[in-house]
């Protein structure tokens, strides 16, 4: 029986994990799946050590907060993994913390794999020597990366992004707004203020603000806001009450993040993965992000790119506007969604763009990643 451990922190990486041990039980139906992983892998059969939300904080000050916590259950689960070895290791993203743990792990004749390659096109480039240590094969979200690890003994298998085989090629909008009772003609943004809890620190309020100013303008506005916990509703809603705007048209959604997108004709976004489900959709957006001023000024300094949204990184120009911290004011948020509200030609223009994205991504990605990790499952 085939014993994989895994680690995946993120909400994100919770759904990449799911569609995998999915796809590798079709193969393998005993296999066991044990490790830090999210509620998603849970019902996937997944047995979690510790709750993955204590891997979910992002920025160097926020995980300086938690380092000890943090680096203590590292080593408890590295010393438990190595007393009862798995056949492989998979870390899913969270690449600060996986790489240190695939690297001893790989030391002890291990396999480890890392699902999600490390964004060193983007910034920390210097960080390829530790992936070579640690790292046996990356499964890569994108078509660009397999030519990165060319020169290095870590092999690279492009495996395209399970988001775009789950969302539709076309959505019906009217469909879906009536599935949710919103009316045909009136106009509706999405807010995307974050998964995690830190994000929803820096951007609740932000975003609420953003959406007062659209209402001043745009009185029969609709904002539809998916949260992915209790605990990140209960941030935003005390944002809401703080604020003074808990009357206003905000319809909260536990989850259904997809829909809400598809229910609008813009959305505001926070920079992550959620930017890549907005383009996959079809949806023109604006991407905003804060952080603690001492993370901003250590990232900033470390980025090679011009973009920081995956749709703009896919498709290498600006096609979304970005607002990142200072500039991620409620004024310029606000400008920015009203000029797609009233220019229907920009967003059409943009949507052909994410259509090809969305072409280009999809490529049945946890039967591919499964097919990649199976040899190292058949070789134990």
């Amino acid at each position: 029986m085939a014993r994989i451990a895994m680690v995946a922190g993120e909400a994100s990486s919770d759904q990449l994990a799911a569609h995998l041990i999915t796809a590798l039980k079709q193969h393998l139906p005993d296999a066991e799946f044990y490790g830090i992983g999210g509620p998603k892998m849970q019902r996937e059969g997944f047995e979690s050590f510790w709750p993955a939300e204590m891997l979910a904080v992002r920025g160097y000050a926020e995980v300086l907060r938690h380092y000890r916590a943090i680096t203590r259950m590292r080593r408890q689960l590295l010393r438990r993994l190595l007393q009862d070895k798995p056949d492989a290791f998979i870390g899913v993203d969270g690449s600060d913390f996986n790489l240190w743990l695939e690297r001893r792990l790989k030391r002890h004749g291990i396999p480890t794999i890392h699902f999600v390659s490390p964004s060193i096109w983007a910034w920390r480039r210097n960080r390829m020597a530790k992936i070579v240590q640690s790292v046996s094969h990356i499964l890569a979200l994108f078509p660009f990366e397999p030519e990165l690890y060319r020169d290095t003994p870590v092999k690279c298998s492009y495996v395209g992004h399970p988001l775009a085989d789950v969302i539709p090629l076309d959505i019906d909008q009217r469909a879906v707004r009536e599935r949710l009772g919103i009316a045909a003609g009136r106009p509706v943004i999405a807010l995307l203020p974050g998964s995690r809890q830190s994000e929803l620190h820096y951007m609740a309020e932000t975003f609420i603000e953003t959406a007062k100013l659209l209402l001043e303008r745009q009185p029969q506005l609709q904002f539809l806001v998916p949260l992915v916990s209790r605990e990140t509703r209960l941030q935003f809603e005390t944002a809401l009450w703080k604020l003074k705007a808990d009357e206003l048209p905000f319809t909260l959604m536990f989850g259904h993040a997809a829909d809400a997108i598809a229910a609008s004709d813009a959305a505001l976004v926070a920079s992550g993965t959620a930017t890549l489900e907005t383009a996959l959709v079809g949806r023109p957006m604006v991407i905003a992000y804060k952080m603690s001023p001492w993370s901003w000024r250590l990232m900033r300094g470390m980025r090679y790119l011009p973009w920081v949204g995956l749709p703009n990184i896919l498709a290498g120009r600006y096609v979304v506007p970005e607002f990142l911290q200072e500039d991620a004011t409620p004024e310029n948020l606000a400008q920015a969604l009203g000029n797609l509200l009233v220019d229907r030609q920009v967003g059409a223009a943009v949507s052909r763009v994410f259509d090809g994205i969305h072409r280009l991504l999809r490529q049945d990605t946890a039967q591919k990643a499964a097919a990649a990790v199976l040899p190292y499952l058949q070789r134990a």
